[in-house]
């Protein structure tokens, strides 16, 4: 899907651009002419990070890889985020998530126990691969401060595929036994799992002894505790296959809304199922300025955009530039580097890069944009969750034909601007298709 240019009329920029190239510039280069590999060079001068995520090799071809780069520029943080890496019998070939899933082991264990291998339903090691850069970008930028010395940062998305084993990784290494398939099931905690309702279905996450006392406490139960199958996890463990029945057929009594709030008030943990309508209306969630909305180029109305999970005491996080269209910034970018008109139009005319003078958003970015507001759910919504103590009893299961949840308050929010420029900002350069 592409965001709105106006009320049912697609613009030309796609939902997914959106989700990962917020607060960015962009420059439209042809590096594989020699003229484009001098203008990155020219750029690398003043810049602290460069990140690339083409195959193992492809920039060695065109004397821009870390190797050819590090004598010229040696305090340079160069992060390379690839398939494989760049070592090892795989590094040449190609990924996509699908294929780290399946090769890194997760998909293995994804999926109900009797059913085929299931992949997520996020492109998670795209995501990950890419914090995991940002990680040791920040590390190798650390380490500079002492050294003045830059570095190769080699980010593998199948070795983070690996790493974020975790504790189904050290099930494994722990006793050399593959693990069985457990659905929505967690492998060392019962219950802790999708539970059926009169009405639908929540989350049950009973991780202690005590939590699941209590559980029981709540559903009318307590001759379970007394159940040597039921009374301890590690017996709960091992009788799963009766305990998670049985729980099944206890919470089916009773709709979600009456387990979630009876749960919550005794500090079990639950929630519900929600749909992404029911994510970016729920009352916390708006609170935290988790639904922005910024105006874009070319857009007659402003857009809502994802916020940012961090939160600092001193500073903002800074919504600087909405996700630019290719070569918005080709211009400016060079002018801000010491180039001229002159020499502009020549790398212009010689194919080195492209842009539209004209197009929306490429004119030069003023001292200070404020085009982002935070979202917020109307005082009234806010209050009743507050005297309610949840919203459990406003929210839907993914589970249920028709939905009655929260609609997305259009037009009840509060306009507050966030962000400003940083004084200095770490400059850094992304080479990327």
């Amino acid at each position: 899907p592409y965001i709105q240019k106006k009320k049912g009329e697609d613009s030309d920029i796609a939902a997914y651009f959106t989700s990962c190239n917020r607060n960015k510039q962009s420059i439209a280069l042809n590096f594989t002419k020699p003229a484009g590999q001098a203008v990155i060079k020219e750029l690398l001068k003043d810049s602290d990070v460069l990140i690339e995520n083409f195959k193992t090799g492809t920039l060695d071809k065109y004397g821009l890889g870390y190797e050819q780069l590090k004598e010229e520029f040696p305090g340079l943080i160069y992060c390379s985020i690839t398939g494989f890496g760049h070592t090892g019998p795989y590094k040449e070939r190609p990924a996509y998530d699908m294929l780290i899933q399946a090769m890194g082991g997760s998909m293995s264990i994804t999926g109900v126990p009797d059913g085929e291998p299931m992949k997520m339903g996020l492109s998670m090691f795209d995501l990950t691969a890419g914090l995991h850069g940002v990680i040791g970008i920040l590390a190798a930028l650390n380490d500079r401060h002492h050294t003045g010395l830059g570095q190769h940062v080699d980010i593998s998305m199948l070795d983070v595929s690996v790493a974020l084993l975790q504790n189904q990784g050290m099930n494994y290494l722990a006793k050399k036994e593959r693990q069985a398939r457990v659905g929505n099931n967690h492998p060392n905690v019962v219950p802790y799992q999708v539970m059926p309702s009169r009405d639908g279905h929540f989350i049950l996450t009973a991780s202690n002894d005590e939590q699941f006392e209590r559980f029981c406490k709540v559903a009318g139960r307590m001759e379970l505790m007394e159940d040597i199958r039921f009374n301890t996890m590690k017996a709960r463990v091992v009788n799963r296959s009766v305990v998670t029945p049985a729980l099944n057929e206890i919470t089916k009594m009773r709709p979600t809304a009456w387990w979630l709030e009876r749960l919550e008030k005794e500090k079990v943990g639950c929630a519900p199922i929600l749909h992404p309508d029911e994510v970016f209306a729920d009352p916390h969630v708006l609170s935290r300025g988790m639904l922005i909305e910024m105006d874009v180029p070319g857009c007659e109305e402003p857009a809502s955009f994802i916020g940012s999970p961090m939160k600092f005491s001193r500073t903002k996080v800074n919504y600087r530039l909405p996700p630019p269209r290719l070569g918005a910034h080709t211009e400016q970018v060079l002018l801000d580097n010491g180039y001229v008109e002159e020499d502009i139009e020549a790398l212009r005319e010689s194919g080195t890069i492209d842009f539209e003078p004209r197009a929306p958003g490429s004119e030069p970015p003023a001292t200070q944009i404020i085009t982002a507001r935070e979202v917020r759910a109307s005082r009234k919504k806010e209050e009743a969750a507050r005297l309610r103590g949840s919203t459990w009893g406003r929210v839907s299961s993914v589970s249920e034909p028709q939905l009655d949840g929260y609609t997305l308050p259009i037009s009840e929010y509060n306009a507050s601007p966030v962000g400003r420029l940083p004084d200095k900002p770490i400059s850094h350069l992304k080479v990327s298709t």
